[in-house]
């Protein structure tokens, strides 16, 4: 989950699994996997760079969790 605001500044938080596009028309404009459309004050690279902090914190929180195997 991300952090976005809409054009009246208002924030929300977006699932990011949920996103199939994201375009710039100049508005950035995210589609959804069921069609829904939003139009945020983000740019383009900067939606992109949020979901792959979020991702990364995800994986390397789940990598702290995995103990390695032991060697024989």
């Amino acid at each position: 989950m991300i952090y976005l605001k809409r054009m009246n500044n208002k924030e929300f938080v977006l699932n990011v699994d949920l996103i199939e596009t994201i375009e710039e028309t100049p508005d950035t404009v995210i589609t959804l996997t069921n069609g829904h459309k939003m139009i945020v004050i983000e740019s383009v690279n900067e939606v992109v760079q949020k979901i792959i902090e979020y991702k990364r914190n995800i994986y390397i929180e789940n990598i702290d969790k995995v103990k390695p195997n032991k060697l024989i």
